[in-house]
């Protein structure tokens, strides 16, 4: 039986169709179909029920469902195994979206260059879909913000950075008052509905600010360029560069104290590859500490407040 099938049915499954699947692991929607029927056959069993463009995992599809995860994941650590007295073998690892182009480069760089022997994984998500996916053993560590929750106790935590609350606006807005600003622009809010963005919205309402709302959504650089095109001001963390080219803002220190965003590592203390998740660890401390501070050339700088706090949040 390969394998490669059954991780193929793994991903029909979480993915919903087979069109899905097939984009995912880059092969047709045919041969993503023959790999199942393949397994069909080769089980005595149906799997996958078609239903027009989607499908459900049948019953006895469900019943192998986890043991089939299972395999896939010791499947996967032979090589860790094999190679007990290097560090060696796959880290399987995920990553929020702005710490994918972040800090994870760096971290990648470090970790390439001092362990070569290394095959990284990655799977960029939003954070409460990667918890999950480490709570659950598929992956192993994932860089991603502080959860709203108490963590499994299979599950370990580490900060690395924490993003204050700043005021994005034009540059020419740059010696306003925030306060002054977020109550008479246009507001291009960031989502309320994620973590990071109800830091924002419990800033506003502490303070009494009823801003005048245009957009909401939930993409920084996005948000960075809408502000640089005059289309309103922004109360976002003041998140790592690359930021796009050629923007002239200024980011606003709030007079009041504000949470922070706070970035870090989760991980599974049952995996295998404790050793390679230990030099993971290691090369996002150095990194970290590297980056506090940096600012993106042509980005107006802010002086840091002192009176922050962190909470959990995305």
């Amino acid at each position: 039986m390969d394998t490669q099938f059954l991780y193929t049915f793994v991903n029909v499954v979480d993915r919903g169709s087979m069109a899905a699947a097939a984009r995912f692991l880059n092969i047709t929607p045919a041969a993503v179909a023959q790999q199942i029927r393949t397994l069909e056959r080769e089980l005595g069993v149906p799997l996958i029920a078609r239903a027009g463009r989607t499908v459900n995992v049948t019953e006895e599809g469900a019943r192998i469902l986890e043991r089939v995860r299972g395999l896939l994941r010791d499947v996967s650590d032979l090589r860790s195994v094999a190679n007990d007295g290097a560090i060696a073998g796959e880290l399987r690892l995920g990553a929020c979206p702005t710490v994918l182009v972040g800090m994870l480069p760096d971290v990648l760089a470090r970790m390439v260059s001092r362990l070569p022997q290394i095959n990284v994984f990655i799977k960029p998500g939003h954070s409460a879909e990667l918890y999950g996916d480490v709570e659950r053993g598929e992956l192993d560590a994932a860089l991603v913000l502080q959860a709203p929750f108490e963590l499994p106790k299979t599950c370990r935590w580490e900060l690395l950075r924490e993003e204050p609350l700043v005021v994005l606006v034009p540059e020419a807005f740059a010696h306003r008052d925030p306060h002054e600003v977020l109550a008479s622009e246009p507001l291009i809010r960031y989502d309320r509905h994620q973590w990071g963005g109800r830091l924002a919205e419990d800033y506003l309402r502490r303070v009494g600010i009823v801003p005048r709302e245009r957009f909401e959504l939930n993409a920084l650089n996005s948000i960075a360029v809408m502000v640089d095109r005059g289309l309103g001001v922004s109360l976002v963390p003041d998140w790592l560069p690359p930021w796009p080219e050629g923007l002239r803002l200024a980011r606003l220190r709030l007079p009041e104290a504000s949470e922070a965003r706070c970035i870090g590592m989760v991980w599974s203390a049952s995996s295998v590859r404790a050793r390679v998740v230990a030099a993971l660890r290691e090369e996002c401390q150095a990194v970290a500490q590297a980056l506090a501070g940096a600012t993106e050339p042509g980005v107006t700088p802010m002086l840091q407040s002192s009176n922050l706090s962190c909470v959990r949040s995305q």
